[in-house]
């Protein structure tokens, strides 16, 4: 009975507190539900960070297609996502020493794959290199030089002295990111729409 006799005493005193400082009750109690639907967003927010961070990678990939997303999964893991592109495949903007380079996904491909005109870009001299690794395209068998790229990353996804393949100006429209570079990944996932690398 005590304890009930000094809660109401509390509440009160509280109560003529608030009246006798002018604040009016409908305009604190209108402030103690805004703050209160504030603190409940926050908390909401971070208990469901992973799904919403997800979702933003979605909304991103879908308006910017070729951009990785990089995020972070439930145990704190570094991923970068990837959304199928309107011609069925994966495909992402990546950098090779620094420049940037379109690359399709291709499992089918062991290594990593640069046309002339990328690796030129990405500061090769395509001109000093030996086209002598037989290669099968789909256009039937080509020829390749063997190179190392010092820097690939996709997102914040970043490998050092990558084995590649170059080929002849016109052999390929684009670049291929092959096994060796997915291989070199803690994993990679497809859900739906996206391909998920898992660094």
């Amino acid at each position: 009975m005590g304890c009930g006799c000094s809660l109401g005493i509390r509440g009160i005193v509280l109560a003529a507190g608030l009246l006798g400082s002018g604040i009016r009750l409908g305009d604190f109690a209108r402030n103690i539900a805004i703050w209160s639907v504030i603190i409940l967003g926050l908390v909401a927010g971070y208990q469901y960070r992973y799904d919403l961070q997800d979702a933003a990678s979605r909304i991103t990939a879908g308006l910017i297609p070729g951009n990785p997303i990089s995020g972070m999964n439930a145990d704190g893991t570094l991923t970068v996502t990837l959304a199928k592109s309107a011609n069925g495949h994966f495909e992402v903007n990546g950098r090779v020493n620094g420049a940037r380079v379109h690359f399709l996904v291709d499992t089918g491909a062991s290594s990593v794959v640069l046309s002339q005109e990328d690796a030129e870009r990405a500061g090769i001299d395509t001109a000093s290199l030996n086209y002598s690794v037989p290669i099968m395209t789909a256009n039937g068998q080509a020829r390749a030089a063997s190179i190392t790229i010092a820097t690939l990353q996709i997102g914040d996804i970043e490998r050092h002295d990558v084995r590649a393949m170059v080929t002849k100006e016109g052999l390929l429209t684009g670049s291929l990111l092959g096994m060796n570079f997915l291989q070199t990944l803690g994993g990679f996932t497809v859900r739906g729409d996206q391909l998920i690398l898992i660094n």
